[in-house]
């Protein structure tokens, strides 16, 4: 018989609707259970509503396995891990792409979770206490399941620390990843730092919006009558891009690819990401038409404002403003002021690309901030592609909370 974890009277409204986290206010007592233990989960009538993990240290107190009475062992872990291979089979063009996302956590019902493959190698996060006391399966089960040259783990994210649990990185099984890994994505080319960049190395959740963002960045609709962009010849100049956050250059690679007049400026503050944009500009042959700026964004945007220049496209991802609830005022006001300058720093006729990673700014919070700073820039725009993160990352639809990629391609009119 597992420990259990009761709840308080009128708490489990989200368990009943299959939301996966149950917050440590909502849990009357602790039954016979220890930090990392799997769970049954009772209401407070004594009802059982779901099987998870337990952990006292967490805010987030318990995170649901199943909504089954089963039992949460190796069978378990192998057909979760299936299912969302499965899932990826038919979403992956393979022959145009070698490196996504295998499970997503609480949205493939692997709590805690992250897989990532880059050709040959995959990354993994153990986030919580819960799943890190599964990780040797869980490690066995993807190389069996997946095969890969080796296995790297990347569990060096703040969330760890809410756990209780220090930041771990190494290698899991086989052989240590090269310091740049080559990968596929949508037939393009792109070095991975898989030991030290972002993330698990490389932004996979942006990868269907840099391919649906390129007809926005081609220049395909005629400038406004009476500017000055309408006496550039037949358009074929237009094509100055700005990729604010350009870590790696992706997205710079597919303005190349979208308009073969595109001259992108790579904007940064790590010399070492610019560094690795030059190259992945290189390896898809377009490095002669980037240039690399190192320095802070806002500072960067207010020096080009203030020399008055002018782009015809501008993309901007930044990292997270809004970690916590409590730095929503700083975080929205980060947004705004971001917005702001790029709208000022655009031709009429120009496209926006702008993104909030922050699962704490839905899409309606983050479509209005980006509004208010079209107003104060005195610019109108039409939103012409509302985008979301890749469906290999999926969204679960009773977790809201796990769709934190939110995007809007504005024209500016």
């Amino acid at each position: 018989m597992n420990p259990r974890i009761v709840l308080k009277p009128g708490k489990d409204k989200p368990m009943l609707a299959h939301h996966p986290w149950i917050f440590s206010g909502a849990i009357a007592r602790a039954e016979n259970a220890s930090d990392g233990d799997t769970v049954d989960i009772h209401n407070a009538a004594g009802r059982w509503l779901a099987r998870g993990y337990y952990n006292a240290r967490s805010q987030i107190a318990a995170r649901v396995w199943t909504w089954n009475d089963e039992p949460i062992d190796r069978a378990f872990l192998r057909a979760r891990l299936e299912r969302a291979l499965a899932a990826r089979d038919a979403l992956i063009d393979r022959a145009a792409t070698d490196a996504y996302r295998v499970a997503n956590a609480e949205s493939d019902g692997l709590p805690g979770l992250v897989v990532d493959r880059y050709a040959d190698f995959l990354v993994m996060q153990f986030l919580t206490l819960g799943v890190e006391k599964k990780k040797p399966e869980l490690v066995e089960l993807a190389e069996e399941l997946l095969a890969p040259r080796g296995i790297y783990e990347r569990s060096d994210v703040d969330v760890r620390e809410k756990e209780g649990l220090v930041p771990a990185v190494g290698v899991l099984r086989g052989d240590t990843p090269p310091d740049l890994v080559e990968i596929r994505e949508n037939g393009f080319r792109f070095l991975v730092d898989l030991q030290r960049g972002h993330k698990t190395g490389f932004y996979l959740d942006q990868r269907e919006n840099r391919r649906r963002v390129m007809p926005h960045l081609s220049p395909t609709l005629p400038p406004p009558v009476g500017t000055a962009e309408a006496g550039r010849e037949g358009r074929g100049e237009w094509g100055e891009v700005l990729n604010v956050f350009s870590y790696t250059g992706a997205f710079s690679v597919y303005a190349c690819a979208a308009n073969e007049n595109a001259r992108v400026v790579n904007l940064d503050a790590s010399r070492d990401a610019l560094n690795l944009a030059r190259a992945n500009m290189r390896l898809n042959e377009c490095e002669a038409r980037g240039e690399f700026v190192e320095g802070d964004a806002f500072q960067v945007l207010r020096r080009y404002r203030d020399m008055a220049k002018s782009f015809d496209a501008i993309i901007l991802d930044p990292p997270k403003f809004v970690h916590a609830q409590s730095q929503m005022h700083a975080g929205l006001r980060g947004y705004k002021d971001i917005n702001l300058l790029a709208f000022k720093l655009l031709r009429p006729g120009g496209t926006l690309v702008t993104f909030s990673c922050s699962g704490q700014v839905s899409a309606e919070l983050f479509q209005q901030v980006v509004f208010e700073a079209a107003t104060d820039a005195k610019r109108d725009a039409q939103i012409v592609a509302k985008l979301l993160q890749a469906p290999d990352h999926p969204v679960l639809l009773s977790f809201p909370e796990s769709e934190y990629l939110k995007g809007i391609v504005c024209r500016v009119m």
